[in-house]
């Protein structure tokens, strides 16, 4: 969790005062966004998922020791709101402000907690600028929101300088569900299990323009992460894709130099938390770039019954499924320290 006053803190009154905010009353927290009410939630149940690790490093690593995690990546919180931001000044002033404050207070501090740099939507010049200074602080990955208004699809040829930066840098795009959008998309009967599903929707589009579009195929060393939303949707996306791609070739462009399913199997990385069927899509379906993530502190993730989960998860699957899970595959993405032996 970013602090209270990140923003009124870093940057000049005028933009302080449009940037993401907090307030709360005796009920509701209130996401307020460059002038605009965005979404608010009970204060109740905004306090579930933060413990003092949600706020202070030294104890969250405590936390993680506890629970047996030596490596994370770490997304923002209220940080998540930048992506809603549709002023170009005041998207490349806060994204800034925010990767200072997460390299002085996170990259600093601990090798085994890395947070993605944010980086502005409004503007891909921006972006890239940033993507790069980031680079020099310390980033590994940047964060970009699932969801864009309308005319900003990853597909659209606009996106092309920051694939190509991040390509050259080395830094994951590590797309969030959930983000870049009201996450409340339906109140009616069992709404917090429509709006939970409706969360990981945008992460498949990601996917599916960046294929479709040979964004992938254009940067094959790119690496994208879907987190938190699951995996074993990507088998079924991509043959969803291969039968689109071969049934209408004649409609099809730009072409492909191979099979949406060998791009996605090749570039595209995906986290989850307890998923059943995730360990399957990997032994079963040969999609193996999946990794388990514990999503601390949140209501989904695993504090408290990290082991007990994982247990669950791993125990008849084979040896090297779970190490490539739970260690290899990060290890592929991040630089992070080894972790000690028992």
């Amino acid at each position: 969790m970013e602090p209270d006053d990140l923003w009124v803190q870093a940057l000049p009154a005028d933009l302080a005062a449009r940037a993401p905010r907090v307030e709360r009353d005796e009920k509701f927290e209130y996401v307020y966004v460059d002038g605009e009410r965005m979404f608010r939630m009970l204060n109740s149940f905004a306090e579930e998922f933060r413990p003092p690790g949600a706020y202070d490093i030294d104890q969250r690593l405590t936390d993680l020791d506890h629970e047996g995690v030596w490596g994370q990546l770490a997304f923002p919180s209220r940080g998540f709101w930048l992506s809603s931001l549709t002023d170009p000044e005041l998207a490349r002033a806060a994204c800034g402000a925010y990767n200072d404050w997460a390299a002085s207070e996170v990259i600093r501090r601990t090798p085994r907690v890395l947070p993605p740099a944010t980086i502005s939507t409004v503007d891909v010049a921006d972006a890239v600028d940033e993507l790069h200074r980031a680079v020099d602080l310390g980033f590994q990955a940047a964060y970009l929101p699932t969801s864009v208004p309308a005319g900003q699809e990853y597909g659209l040829d606009l996106w092309e300088p920051l694939w190509s930066a991040a390509e050259e840098a080395g830094v994951v795009l590590a797309f969030h569900i959930g983000t870049g959008a009201n996450p409340v998309q339906y109140r009616g009967p069992g709404g917090a299990i429509v709006n939970y599903w409706e969360t990981c929707v945008p992460g498949q589009r990601v996917v599916t323009h960046l294929v479709a579009s040979g964004a992938l195929d254009r940067h094959p060393r790119l690496q994208v992460l879907i987190a938190e939303g699951g995996a074993s949707w990507v088998p079924a996306l991509a043959d969803r894709l291969d039968e689109a791609y071969r049934q209408h070739a004649s409609a099809v462009q730009p072409k492909l130099s191979m099979l949406p399913s060998e791009l996605i199997f090749r570039q595209v990385f995906t986290s989850f938390q307890h998923d059943a069927s995730a360990v399957p899509a990997v032994e079963a379906m040969g999609y193996t770039n999946v990794m388990w993530g514990d999503d601390y502190p949140h209501l989904e993730g695993t504090y408290g019954h990290t082991q007990q989960t994982l247990h669950k998860l791993f125990d008849d699957a084979a040896a090297e499924t779970r190490r490539l899970v739970t260690i290899e595959n990060f290890e592929r993405l991040f630089d992070v320290p080894p972790i000690p032996a028992a």
